[in-house]
């Protein structure tokens, strides 16, 4: 059985990966795809301004993206406690 140290420091390093990762979503998301969208649509992406694009395809793109991020960092730290599958 694992101690309560290990179990405290993987829970406190998967939380801030989980933070870390929905802020990057968000400032993508809602910063790129609302609060900037003015001063990204000055370029464009396909045809259309980058705001959005932003808004409509990119905040699924980066999710997607994030997703996985996500999966190396677990399988990562999981191998840091030897929690992992074997």
């Amino acid at each position: 059985m694992a101690d309560k140290n290990n179990i405290k420091g993987y829970w406190k390093t998967n939380i801030r990966y989980l933070v870390g990762l929905l802020i990057a979503w968000f400032v993508v998301s809602y910063g790129a795809g609302i609060i900037f969208a003015p001063t990204l649509n000055q370029f464009k992406l396909g045809g259309f301004p980058l705001g959005f694009w932003f808004a409509q395809q990119g905040a699924i793109y980066i999710f997607v993206i994030l997703i996985f991020v996500y999966v190396y960092l677990m399988n990562r730290l999981d191998r840091k406690y030897d929690v992992d599958e074997k």
